[in-house]
């Protein structure tokens, strides 16, 4: 099977769908060709480590000020800028190359920001099986970001976005073969911008996994008696407002109980708004880390504040992973397989989420019970070996159908 995967920015450890999808359907034997972007030495280097894992990589350089330029040339029309600001047509055209040589059984190509490549793909050979890779409900996530985010730039961005993401799904839904999502919730919702007089094409909910030989706990060494992790992307606005509710309204209680428990937040490209955080000396800021393990391995809890967002939080799986403890709400645990009380702790309100810091501080046999089922939870239900088998057998049956009625 040739499948030509098309990603809008470099596949790694961090942008972990993508990465992971294309090394395990790699070990299945699938021949994989991969068309990214980078904008970055960093991304360049990453696109290095995939090269003996795939058939072949063909990267372009995308620098901000194309990207820019995309965003502006798009802004009289209702197009989002999410589907243009990473198009580069050089890109289109080593897939057209590509594919003269190669013949590729399928296409797939993930995310809003690559959409604009599989609408070209679609036009130019349209008996060529696509499936699309929305992951998440982009604009199920700008609804929220209007109502709730604390970070100006993630406003903006929603006032700019909200509209276009609504049309631009709406007719993405109908446009290809198959549509992959991370959640039942975003698959519902993408529903709800289909208009009623369509017939949507298949969409299938896919989950995000977590890598368990990576993450899991390798040390010997104790936890910490007296340490929050919260990780994520700093630079994402979503996590700009978690640790923004959870700083300002959550921890003042657990530092009047506990007033040397120390608040660590790992995550790259944190705004400097995140970075003034650490003027309470109990509040550590680190940055880019090279390797997340061992702030998750050494953590007494792990900390998901969700004020709003989309998909599965990979953070919650990650901790899981590393049989770290976790405290979260329900909205976060709604995309999961998972029960509250028993794969973790849920806390919707400032005081609830507090109270279940508090009681795993407390308690080590509750943070042992709590650390193990939630492993036995993602080792069920999140193995990226599982996830990768049924994209093969759902890649198997789009081409299979290729050209008959879809189910």
């Amino acid at each position: 099977m040739r499948v030509a995967y098309i990603v809008p920015y470099i596949p790694n450890r961090i942008r972990v769908r993508s990465y992971n999808l294309l090394v395990h359907l790699s070990k299945l034997g699938v021949d994989l060709s991969l068309f990214t972007i980078a904008t970055s030495a960093r991304d360049a280097a990453d696109a290095i480590t995939l090269k003996p894992k795939l058939a072949d990589v063909f990267m372009r350089d995308q620098s901000l000020i194309r990207s820019l330029l995309n965003c502006l040339l798009a802004l009289p029309s209702m197009t989002p800028f999410q589907s243009v600001y990473s198009w580069n047509p050089h890109l289109q055209l080593d897939f057209v190359v590509q594919h003269r040589q190669k013949k590729f059984d399928l296409v797939h190509v993930e995310h809003l920001r690559g959409s604009k490549y599989a609408r070209n793909i679609r036009a130019m050979f349209p008996n060529l099986p696509v499936v699309w890779d929305s992951v998440d409900c982009i604009s199920h996530l700008f609804a929220q970001t209007s109502d709730h985010s604390r970070s100006f730039s993630g406003k903006i961005m929603s006032v700019l976005e909200l509209d276009r993401t609504r049309g631009a799904e709406a007719e993405l839904v109908n446009l290809f073969d198959h549509v992959l999502i991370t959640s039942q919730i975003d698959k519902e919702a993408l529903l709800q911008l289909a208009p009623p007089s369509n017939t949507v094409k298949p969409i299938s909910v896919l989950p995000n996994g977590v890598d368990l030989e990576y993450f899991k706990r390798t040390t010997e060494k104790p936890r910490d008696t007296q340490t929050i992790v919260f990780s994520g992307k700093m630079s994402y606005h979503a996590n700009v407002s978690m640790v923004d509710y959870l700083v300002r309204e959550i921890m003042p209680t657990v530092w009047e109980k506990y007033p040397a428990l120390k608040l660590i937040i790992v995550g790259k490209d944190p705004p400097r708004r995140i970075w003034e955080l650490t003027r309470n000396p109990l509040v550590e800021v680190t940055g880019t880390v090279d390797d997340i393990r061992p702030y998750l391995w050494a953590a007494t809890v792990a900390v998901v504040p969700l004020v709003y967002g989309a998909g599965i939080q990979n953070k919650i799986l990650e901790a899981m992973a590393c049989e770290t403890p976790v405290v979260t709400t329900s909205q976060a645990f709604s995309s999961l397989f998972a029960t509250p009380g028993v794969h973790a702790l849920v806390g919707d309100s400032a005081n609830d989420f507090s109270a279940a810091i508090i009681s795993l501080i407390e308690n080590p046999s509750l943070q042992r019970k709590l650390g193990l089922s939630g492993y036995a939870y993602v080792t069920a239900y999140h193995d990226w070996n599982k996830m990768a088998s049924e994209l093969f057998a759902l890649y198997q049956h789009v081409i299979s159908t290729e050209g008959q009625e879809q189910p």
